[in-house]
């Protein structure tokens, strides 16, 4: 709105909120501050969870970062931005979400200290981003290398990221299962190491308890066996797995059959049985004894089926096809006329099990599978739930240092070592202003040992004092906070190792978060828009929306 010659100038429209300089900085670093105090408290192994109620009062418990605020509807725009950090440290690395929504939250907050002490916002954002280059840097220098496959090292590494979670009472049979699990489906691909954590299918079943989890080298199929004549329990099995459906086909248009003998009926019926024998008889030429089909089986093919001994599942997930062949060594076939025995995949066991109301088929023994599934099981859907989300973690953790081959220390100690090094940096290479940014970027590292020490219910200045102490020594770089004895101890030594990935992507992504947050000085949001009033049709909604009609004409008359 302007003013012109005493007559006003609307330039945006009416109702639009506007709020620019320092408050609207100031607003958006408040509402970034606040997301991250809001699970600062899940941090580390004495983090508390959170209870999380849907509109719809479906409850989630969990710490789990990213789970959180995608569960929570935030509202504020540059709160948002936080939640974005979290998802793409989630789907980058799979780990590290709530270390980089605190860092991010941090650096905000020294931000907002140089702000007011009037140093201009493009020098603090100059000076964050010259420290993440920097502190990315010392993270790679500093990165231990894994020697082959190193799983007591892997086993470390999936327990520490599952340190944190509920599951912690079962957590070295999960990290077992994970390490094994990702080492299975290994593959080199063009000179790299590639681990598709995709080709793990993890199952939920509730029931029993987590120790029961288990992985199968093969794949689980959620579906039941179709026909109650068919074998529950086929050795060396030879499987088909086929995309078509094992039906006759309707006309995709209303036809008419015309039939005026009753004869005509049989024939017409007897036609139709012959087709899908026809059908069942290709399948039964191939040699196999498991079918999988990912689309219908009639009736009278699955009673041709059962008669020739053949176990089959219909309507299977295309995903689980494809894992399937992964598996099993078969291929896909597009429909029966191309399926021969070369399309045959095969496995040392294919059996029903039934769990709780459910019955699943598992697909056990398969040579050297490159797809495995894993089935959590736990005493209520919650307890099931977090242990999916700890499971995920592990399987990524585990994958990014079999692909990278670098780890670091975690327990805060990494984050220290850099502060540490950030701080020589600052004083040596910064330039006027930028210096204080760089050394705000330092201490906004050490915010992870604070906070583990704050959640572990210890004095974190004395935690902090010691861990300083330590990394002035040379052998002191790997010390960390022991949450459990309060004091610093050697986390390398103590076997709480994070990949370098997780820690690389967290530095960058809450430093990019921070910048982007800092360089807004204007916020301009439109009003939000209101449904007509009346609601929806009917004479109703027209006479709701005629009242505010009239009323505006009599005020304009």
């Amino acid at each position: 709105m302007a003013q012109m010659s005493g007559t006003p100038v609307l330039i945006l429209k009416e109702g639009t909120s506007r709020n620019r300089g320092k408050s609207a900085q100031a607003n958006n670093i408040m509402a970034g501050i606040v997301i991250s105090d809001a699970i600062k408290s899940t941090l580390g192994p004495r983090g508390m969870d959170k209870m999380l109620v849907d509109s719809l009062g479906d409850v989630t418990i969990t710490n789990d970062g990213a789970a959180i605020l995608k569960e929570i509807d935030v509202q504020h725009p540059a709160a948002k931005m936080l939640v974005e950090v979290a998802k793409s440290q989630d789907q980058e690395t799979g780990d590290g979400t709530t270390t980089s929504v605190v860092l991010a939250g941090e650096l905000l907050k020294r931000a907002q200290e140089m702000l007011d002490k009037k140093i201009h916002p493009t020098i603090i954002v100059a000076g964050y981003q010259r420290a993440a280059e920097e502190a990315t840097k010392i993270l790679d220098q500093v990165s231990v290398s894994m020697s082959g496959i190193d799983k007591k090292l892997l086993r470390d590494i999936a327990a520490t990221s599952m340190n944190s979670k509920s599951v912690v009472g079962s957590r070295d049979q999960f990290a077992q299962i994970a390490v094994d699990a990702v080492l299975q489906i290994v593959e080199k691909v063009d000179g790299q190491t590639k681990a598709d954590i995709d080709m793990i299918e993890v199952t939920k079943k509730m029931g029993k308890s987590l120790t029961e989890t288990e992985l199968i080298k093969g794949i689980v199929i959620d579906k039941e066996v179709i026909h109650a004549a068919m074998p529950r329990k086929l050795e060396k099995a030879k499987i088909a797995l086929v995309d078509a459906a094992i039906e006759v086909e309707k006309t995709e248009f209303d036809a008419e059959i015309k039939i005026d003998r009753p004869e005509q009926i049989k024939a017409f019926l007897d036609e139709e049985e012959h087709m899908l024998k026809g059908m069942v008889d290709k399948v039964i030429a191939t040699g196999a004894n498991v079918l999988v089909c990912q689309k219908g089986i009639d009736d009278v093919a699955q009673h041709y089926l059962a008669k020739a001994g053949i176990m089959a599942v219909r309507r299977a997930k295309k995903s689980t096809l494809e894992k399937l062949a992964k598996a099993t060594g078969a291929k896909i076939a597009s429909s029966l006329t191309e399926l021969d025995a070369s399309y045959l995949g095969s496995a040392g066991l294919v059996e029903e099990v039934k769990i709780g109301d459910d019955k699943l088929v598992y697909v056990r023994d398969c040579k050297d599978p490159k797809a495995v599934s894993i089935v959590l099981r736990g005493g209520t859907e919650h307890v099931v739930d977090e242990a999916e989300r700890a499971m995920h973690d592990a399987l990524s953790v585990v994958r990014n240092v079999v692909e990278d081959g670098t780890y670091v220390a975690g327990g805060g100690s990494i984050e220290t070592e850099i502060a540490k090094r950030l701080e020589t940096y600052a004083s040596t290479e910064g330039k006027g202003r930028e210096q204080l940014a760089i050394q705000a970027f330092a201490e906004s590292l050490r915010v992870v040992p604070k906070t583990l020490a704050e959640n572990g219910g210890h004095d974190p200045i004395d935690i902090m004092t010691e861990l300083t102490k330590e990394h002035g020594k040379p052998t002191g770089m790997w010390f960390g906070v022991d949450v459990f004895n309060g004091h610093a101890s050697d986390m390398m030594k103590m076997g709480v190792i994070e990949p370098t990935r997780v820690k690389r992507q967290a530095i960058r992504s809450a430093s990019e978060a921070a910048q982007m947050i800092l360089r807004i000085d204007d916020v301009i949001a439109a009003k939000a828009s209101s449904p007509p009033a009346g609601g929806p049709g009917g004479p109703g909604g027209m006479g709701g929306m005629g009242g505010p009609g009239m009323g505006e004409m009599g005020g304009m008359m």
